[in-house]
């Protein structure tokens, strides 16, 4: 069966409550972010295997690369790889990939997609190293991500209308998929990752809508607001230095719901957002107000 984000474990009995408790087995140790930003030479071998990931899955849908960048840093965490051998980050690349490919069950192999006259592997050297990933992820494959939580805390916004609802978890789709490449937010829980990127999108397109939609995901026993606030300022920054519409700073103040359309936003700091999308955004024209940076606390 294909592995949904949305719905990492389909045939248990895990509630969402469940997948709260067990969200922190999905992700990187607790030094991994550290090692990133003390060392260059460990900062460079992320970046250089996650773009060759980007490079590689460029033409598939953009939650096979996602998934396979999870992989990559839960990897990371756990064995450090020599900066030098530069074969070796095409290598993990690949085979994070494959093992994505294995559980999104698409058409296409690995060997698919490395037609570009790169650096090829063959069968055996990539399984070996999808066995060495494996037990870097403890074979939990199936990854409790920030996508297995929108539904949870989309249901948090207060709306009747259909097509606001969808707006908002696309918007907030796109903002999760962003936000991968910044190492800062390796910290964060995916459930925090989730509900800060569903905040980001309300503030964006429903405004009037922010605060009740704020104070209820606050209002879950799950989410500790300190947490919420720091992700949500990380990810706004991050926003803000994509050229995407600036949430964190100007806002629409308007208290009528925008209107909404489709348009391509173009994104052009990290491979992962070459990734072009088609997005729903607010077309509406509203007054400009400055959004402090502790006002998800206030």
């Amino acid at each position: 069966m294909e592995f949904d984000l949305e719905n990492p474990l389909p045939h248990s009995n895990h509630t969402f409550s469940s997948l709260f408790h067990i969200e922190i087995d999905h992700m990187p140790s607790k030094n991994y972010i550290q090692t990133l930003i003390s060392s260059t030479s460990n900062l460079s071998v992320r970046r250089q295997i996650s773009s060759s990931i980007f490079h590689i899955s460029r033409h598939s849908d953009p939650f096979l690369p996602y998934l396979a960048v999870n992989y990559m840093d839960r990897f990371l965490s756990a064995h450090s790889i020599p900066d030098k051998k530069s074969w070796l980050f095409r290598l993990v690349a690949v085979s994070c990939i494959s093992l994505a490919l294995k559980m999104r069950k698409t058409d296409y192999s690995v060997f698919n997609l490395m037609d570009d006259g790169g650096l090829m592997f063959d069968s055996l050297t990539i399984e070996r190293m999808e066995m060495l990933i494996l037990g870097a992820l403890k074979w939990r494959m199936r990854s409790v991500n920030p996508f297995s939580f929108l539904g949870y805390f989309v249901s948090f916004f207060n709306s009747s209308d259909e097509e606001s609802v969808l707006a908002l978890r696309n918007r907030g789709t796109q903002i999760i998929l962003k936000s991968q490449s910044d190492i800062k937010l390796l910290e964060f829980k995916p459930s925090i990752v989730s509900a800060s990127a569903l905040l980001l999108a309300s503030r964006e397109f429903f405004p009037a809508q922010f605060q009740p939609f704020r104070d209820a995901i606050r209002s879950c026993i799950y989410v500790i607001k300190e947490e919420l606030q720091h992700c949500y300022d990380v990810m706004a920054e991050a926003e803000a230095k994509a050229g995407c519409e600036v949430t964190s700073t100007f806002v629409s103040e308007s208290l009528t719901p925008p209107n909404v359309l489709y348009f391509s936003c173009s994104i052009t700091e990290t491979d992962s957002n070459q990734m072009s999308e088609r997005v729903i955004v607010n077309s509406a024209t509203n007054k400009s107000a400055q959004l402090s940076q502790g006002e998800i606390c206030d």
